[in-house]
C-alpha cells in the first residue's frame, strides 16, 4: 500500500505544482472544476450507499458556476470587457450586474433549482428530503470550500505561491502525521470516526505544516510570525475537513471514497483536508492583511 501511496504522489505532485505556478488562473479554474466534479461524484455514491439520491446534474452544473464565479472571468468581467457598448461601465450597472453573478445570488439559484426538482421530477416524495439534504450538502461542504482555490490563485501578486503553500502544508501534514502514527501513535484522536488516526500522528502532522511555514519565509515574502499562523490555523482545519470525510465514509459504511487514486482511495480521500484549508489561508490573507508582496 504505501510503495501505491508513493508512486501517487510521485506522478501527481510534479503535474500539480506546474498547474499552479505555470498556468493562468483560468486554467487553475478548469482543473478545479474537474476535481470538484470528480469529488462530487464520490459524495453522491457515499450518499447512495445509505439510500440517498442527489440531483447529480444539477449539482454539478451549480458547482461548475460557482467555480466560474470565483475566478476573474466571472459574467461581469465579461460583460463589461466585451460588451462595452451595451453595458458601459457605470455605478448603476456595476451594482446591478455584480449583484446578478454574485455568489449570494447563485446560492439562491441552486435553491431555486432545487425546489424545481423536488416539485416536477418523478422520484417518490419518500426521497424528496434526502435528495435536496445530500445535493445541499455536497454544494455546501465540498464545492464551496474547493472553489476558493480559484480565488486564493488569482490573488496579486502572490496567489499561485500561496496557493501551493496551502497544498504544501497539507501534504507535509498527511505525510508525516501517516508515518508518525505508524511508528509511535497509541492514543486514539477520534476513534468513533477514524480508529487509525492517533494524537501522536496529529501532532507530527502540525510539525510538518509549521516546518512547511517556516521553508516557505524563504520564497514568499511575507513575516514568518504570519506564515507560521497561516500554517498552523490550515492544519487544524485539514485535519478538521479530514475528519469530516472520515465521518462521510463511516455513515456509508465505506472504507474509502473511490479508487481512482492507487495507494490514496479516491479524489475525495485526497483532498478532504484542502476542502477546509484553503478558504482558511484566503481569509487571513484577506481579513489579517499581513502583507504579502
Amino acid at each position: 500500500m504505501t510503495w501505491k501511496r508513493v508512486a501517487t504522489a510521485l506522478v501527481l505532485i510534479p503535474v500539480v505544482v506546474g498547474l499552479v505556478l505555470f498556468t493562468p488562473t483560468w486554467v487553475v479554474a478548469i482543473a478545479t472544476a474537474v476535481i470538484t466534479g470528480l469529488a462530487l461524484w464520490e459524495y453522491f455514491a457515499l450518499g447512495e450507499a445509505i439510500g440517498h439520491r442527489a440531483y447529480r446534474v444539477w449539482t454539478i452544473f451549480s458547482a461548475l458556476l460557482l467555480v466560474f464565479q470565483q475566478s476573474e472571468y466571472r459574467g461581469s468581467w465579461i460583460l463589461f470587457r466585451f460588451f462595452p457598448e451595451q453595458f458601459p461601465f457605470t455605478q448603476a450597472n456595476a451594482t446591478l450586474v455584480t449583484t446578478i453573478f454574485s455568489e449570494m445570488t447563485l446560492f439562491f439559484v441552486f435553491v431555486l433549482g432545487l425546489t424545481f426538482l423536488t416539485l416536477f421530477t418523478r422520484r417518490p416524495l419518500v426521497e424528496s428530503l434526502p435528495s435536496a439534504g445530500i445535493s445541499s450538502s455536497a454544494f455546501l461542504l465540498i464545492a464551496f470550500p474547493l472553489s476558493f482555490a480559484v480565488r486564493l490563485h488569482g490573488y496579486w501578486p502572490q496567489g499561485p505561491r500561496l496557493l501551493l503553500f496551502a497544498l504544501v502544508l497539507t501534504w507535509a501534514a498527511d505525510t508525516t502525521a501517516y508515518f508518525v502514527g505508524r511508528a509511535i501513535g497509541k492514543h486514539a484522536l477520534a476513534p468513533h470516526l477514524s480508529p487509525k488516526k492517533t494524537w501522536e500522528g496529529s501532532i507530527g502532522s502540525m510539525v510538518g505544516s509549521l516546518i512547511v511555514g517556516w521553508a516557505f519565509s524563504y520564497w514568499i515574502k511575507m513575516p514568518l510570525g504570519h506564515l507560521l499562523a497561516m500554517a498552523a490555523i490550515g492544519n487544524v482545519a485539514g485535519q478538521m475537513g479530514d475528519l469530516l470525510e472520515s465521518a462521510y465514509k463511516r455513515s456509508a459504511g465505506v472504507k474509502d471514497s473511490g479508487g481512482l487514486l492507487p495507494g490514496h482511495g479516491g479524489v475525495l480521500d485526497r483532498i478532504d483536508a484542502l476542502i477546509l484549508c484553503i478558504p482558511v489561508v484566503w481569509y487571513y490573507v484577506v481579513l489579517v492583511n499581513p502583507g504579502v508582496k
